[in-house]
């Protein structure tokens, strides 16, 4: 296993057989340092603290900068305004924070896998990246963090090649805020993300945390991700994707009333649970037992706003060094 500082957090990489030469994680520990001087806003000489500061231009900067403000802003038309790296900070400086670190990472898993790696987790800031298995058989485990707890889990996901994106308020405070109304987001304490590629999966869990109640409907509208959302009311729900991936869950989810749960369809919810907290010791393996219950999906479904990323986009996920 290694460890690494950067990004103002610390990233794990944890490999298991085959392994890879240390110059591969060298390699991806490099790549992920090299956004970090590029990208860094508590950096005055990144490239976009030269853009905040009026020393560059968008056209000048580098082509993974301007890549990047590019997705940035056909994420902004895809959410409605619900992700806007332009106007969400007060200050208006341009901050595609939210994007960066999940195609950072992603991109580091990439080197791993052109090394030869075939089954290794990488983890950083309450993004995760995992590809194969952690053992013969055995799928990884991920936990979802308790967001009113930090030493409990919500759930826990059992993944393959996926990548796994949590946003709430639990940990940097009001960081997050509706771009179109510059208002704290109130409907959910955390939206997690899952889906194939980390850069994607950790900007739609910001889009749909400032969405609230209907992030995940919107989410569930790009092929391939599901979310799991954690209310104020402290009830969990999740989208279909997640049904085969939940290995248990230890929240209870509230009944709520057919005008509430046609904004949310097609969600899964627990059927006769209470809207109260429950919780489990945070061992993604420990041993615990399933008890999802699988409600009747309704005829009508909500329908999705918005389209996946276009194949380009997708494609495009190598970092320049």
């Amino acid at each position: 296993m290694h460890v690494e500082p950067v990004m103002g957090t610390v990233v794990t990489f944890d490999i298991h057989a085959p392994f890879v030469a240390p110059e591969a994680i060298r390699t991806a520990t490099a790549l992920l340092h090299d956004v970090d001087r590029r990208f860094s806003l508590y950096r005055d000489d990144s490239e976009l603290g030269r853009l905040a500061a009026g020393i560059l231009t968008e056209r000048e900067l580098s082509a993974d900068v301007q890549w990047v403000l590019a997705v940035c802003d056909s994420l902004a038309f895809d959410s409605r305004g619900a992700f806007d790296a332009r106007v969400h900070r007060s200050d208006g400086i341009v901050d595609p924070s939210a994007l960066v670190k999940g195609w950072a990472i992603e991109a580091a898993a990439h080197v791993l896998a052109e090394a030869g790696a075939r089954n290794f987790m990488i983890a950083g800031g309450g993004d995760v990246v995992t590809r194969g298995a952690a053992q013969p058989g055995e799928r990884w485990r991920v936990g979802i963090r308790h967001p009113e707890h930090g030493d409990l889990i919500a759930a826990v996901l059992a993944t393959e090649r996926h990548a796994v994106a949590t946003s709430g308020l639990y940990e940097r405070g009001d960081h997050i805020r509706d771009p179109r109304t510059g208002a704290v987001p109130g409907d959910l304490l955390s939206l997690t993300v899952v889906g194939p590629d980390l850069t994607w999966a950790d900007a739609y869990a910001t889009a749909g945390f400032v969405m609230g109640l209907d992030g995940p409907a919107w989410v569930d509208g790009h092929p391939g991700y599901g979310a799991l959302a954690i209310t104020v009311d402290r009830a969990m729900l999740w989208t279909p994707t997640l049904d085969r991936l939940l290995v248990a869950d230890t929240m209870a989810a509230t009944d709520f009333s057919s005008t509430s749960h046609d904004r949310m369809v097609p969600w899964r919810r627990s059927r006769g649970a209470p809207p109260t907290l429950r919780t489990a010791r945070a061992d993604p393996h420990a041993p615990t037992r399933d008890r999802r219950r699988r409600a009747t999906r309704a005829s009508s479904q909500a329908p999705a706003r918005g389209g996946s990323p276009c194949r380009r986009c997708r494609d495009r996920r190598r970092v320049r060094t």
